[in-house]
């Protein structure tokens, strides 16, 4: 194997390649990205048996073959080549188990790993194939990702549940403790439609993907354990988390007692402040009276902040308590200038949706609060 290519595209192409490789597994060449050189092209793939990806590169080649190399190693190699290298010759050295690396007057020798022990990737396309604006499906991702459990001891709730059927796109995500639901709106139906829980960790790997390649299209094919998703040439593929994904409109109260439309803006600002004096699992307490919100927090040892806003709240005042980073996350994820804040009791989850009748809707349990 003989190739060259421009120093900046491998670079570029290593960092989204090799942030899949596995970081844990026993079997290093799973630590490793695998560099194919075939008569159909150039690739890079990389795998921790979840998700893997493949990316295309642009060279030119003198000899085929295919090798395994340390990812990490490969990437710091490639940051570090001379600035003035416009181009770098990777050479396979069979003789010597090594890759020569040559960019200006810098020379690496590189061990290559097992490549019998490098798994082969899916191939694309599904018993299920969609194409969806890319766009879309990022901002949709982008809405809900933050609310997935990074619990792996609930596997199920480690991922999204995306669903696309006719002219609308579904997100769904929940650690438990808040809830994220995404509806977008589709200009071009879907047929046929599908449903999936796909790791978000996967989800998050394709907004990156889809930011390098600048796609407007996502292709999708579903499998019944797995989503192969087809990017501007570049596939990402993942399994599905098997199980029961909860049933989210169960969550969902039916009414409220307060509906309160507000500056998101402006609540966002005054929670981020106030959040700083809630440290050690304090929570961020929201007291409502005729006309005022005042948000507090006090952390002993720490300090004590306070600040009144105007609201359209009228009623019986009372106080009720959230998480200050699952608010922030809330209230930064609805990117509406105003938003509707609906609230029953200081026991009961609290809502917030975009004023703008965006689809997005954030479920946040309250904290029990000591008074």
């Amino acid at each position: 194997m003989k190739l060259s290519i421009a120093s900046a595209e491998l670079l570029a192409q290593l960092q989204s390649v090799s942030r899949v490789a596995s970081t844990r597994s026993a079997v290093q060449a799973l630590s490793g990205v695998q560099l194919a050189v075939t008569s159909a092209g150039v690739e890079l793939r990389a795998t921790d048996m979840e998700i893997a990806l493949r990316v295309p590169l642009t060279a030119e080649v003198e000899r085929e073959g295919t090798v395994v190399l340390p990812a990490r190693l490969l990437l710091d190699v490639a940051r570090s080549l001379p600035k003035n290298a416009e181009r770098v010759t990777l050479e396979l050295r069979a003789e010597q188990q090594d890759v020569e690396v040559v960019a200006g007057s810098a020379k690496f020798h590189l061990r290559t790993l097992r490549a019998e022990d490098f798994p082969p990737l899916p191939e694309t396309g599904g018993d299920t194939v969609v194409d969806v604006p890319a766009h879309a499906f990022v901002e949709t991702i982008e809405m809900v990702s933050k609310s997935a459990s990074r619990d792996e001891t609930r596997p199920i709730l480690t991922g999204i549940l995306v669903s696309a059927s006719g002219s609308e796109l579904r997100m769904v995500a929940t650690d438990s403790y808040r809830l994220s639901v995404k509806e977008t709106a589709l200009e071009v139906p879907l047929d046929p439609g599908f449903e999936a829980n796909v790791p978000a960790r996967a989800l998050d790997e394709l907004r990156t993907v889809v930011g390098a390649t600048g796609a407007d299209v996502i292709r999708i094919g579903v499998r019944s354990n797995q989503v192969v998703f087809e990017v501007g040439g570049a596939v990402l593929s993942s399994r599905l988390i098997d199980g029961q994904f909860p049933n989210y409109r169960q969550l969902i109260p039916d009414g409220y007692e307060h509906q309160l439309r507000v500056s998101g803006e402006e609540l966002g600002d005054v929670v981020k402040r106030i959040s700083l004096m809630a440290q050690k699992n304090a929570p961020l307490r929201l007291s409502f009276e005729d006309g005022q919100l005042t948000v507090s927090a006090q952390t002993p040892d720490v300090g004590e902040a306070s600040e009144p806003l105007p609201v359209p709240f009228a009623g019986e005042a009372f106080e009720i308590g959230f998480n200050p980073e699952f608010l922030r996350d809330g209230l930064d994820s609805v990117g509406s200038e105003d938003l509707i804040l609906k609230l029953i009791s200081p026991l009961r989850p609290g809502l917030i949706e975009g004023a703008d009748e965006s689809g997005f809707l954030y479920l946040i349990m309250p904290i029990r609060l000591n008074v």
